[in-house]
């Protein structure tokens, strides 16, 4: 349910219906209506300082790493992100990209948020919050070039665990590549072309906030239509589904795990 997933909405899969096919059409020309209306640039990446609520994030991050790393402890239940939405198969081959999600377009994933607890806090402050998850790449991952579907969003990672060699772990977005950075919020508009590597032996993990772009009117009328039609999209109710699923998954490895410690569990 991240921006990039949505891709899945504009394939040139013409088993789709017709109206998808038409979204794909007309993307670029909404994408043009949606720019000329932004309060914020328009550049691939952006200054994560212009932003109040990537600050609190920077300001938390130690507790919000924290957080993400005991959920990392059960990290084969953490769901890769090509089983939520099978779309991603064609920019991820393996399963070395998982996906911890809090918030997927709009839907809460309750449990999940209960594992997270400062985590929920803070991102509930986000204004316009669209989606937040944890981001796992394992070591070796490769994710193709891709673009998200609208300039409705822009997407921040905040850096929790990233890997010594960071030169070696990095994302082009556009024609710039950029490096994570502990503590720190990267923010950038996924409309433009980027991939990710991470060609290092250790795992990368950040919170990925996808947030709704300040738009004044009539871009955000149009933003606010588009997004209303793919949170009621099919693609949104089965991935809303998966994570289901693999709550359910996450919550029998929690009790095993407390089983083998000799922790009763209720």
């Amino acid at each position: 349910m991240a921006k990039s997933t949505l891709s899945g909405l504009l394939s040139k899969d013409k088993s789709r219906p017709l109206h998808y096919r038409f979204l794909k059409r007309q993307r670029r020309r909404v994408d043009r209506w949606i720019a000329s209306s932004s309060l914020i640039s328009n550049a691939p990446v952006l200054d994560a300082n212009e932003f109040d609520w990537a600050k609190a994030l920077e300001d938390n991050w130690e507790a919000i790493r924290d957080e993400a790393l005991a959920v990392y402890r059960n990290r084969s239940a953490i769901p890769p992100l090509r089983e939520i939405s099978p779309d991603h198969k064609g920019i991820v081959e393996d399963n070395a990209w998982r996906s911890f999600f809090l918030v997927g377009y709009g839907n809460r994933i309750e449990g999940n948020l209960v594992r997270a607890p400062k985590t929920a806090e803070l991102v509930a402050q986000i204004p316009g919050l669209n989606s937040a998850f944890f981001s796992i790449l394992a070591p070796g991952t490769v994710i193709s070039p891709h673009r998200g579907v609208t300039k409705a969003f822009i997407t921040a990672h905040l850096g929790l665990k990233v890997p010594e060699d960071r030169d070696n772990c990095w994302m082009r977005v556009d024609q710039e590549r950029v490096h994570w950075d502990e503590g720190r919020a990267l923010v950038f508009d996924d409309t433009y072309e980027h991939e990710v590597r991470n060609d290092t032996d250790e795992t990368r993990i950040v919170l990925l906030c996808q947030v709704g772009r300040p738009l004044r009117a009539p871009g955000s009328w149009l933003a606010s239509a588009v997004m209303g039609y793919v949170r009621r999209s099919h693609f949104v109710r089965d991935a809303k589904a998966n994570l289901d699923v693999w709550e359910e998954t996450m919550s029998q490895a929690e009790a095993q795990n407390k089983a083998s410690s000799g922790v009763e569990t209720p």
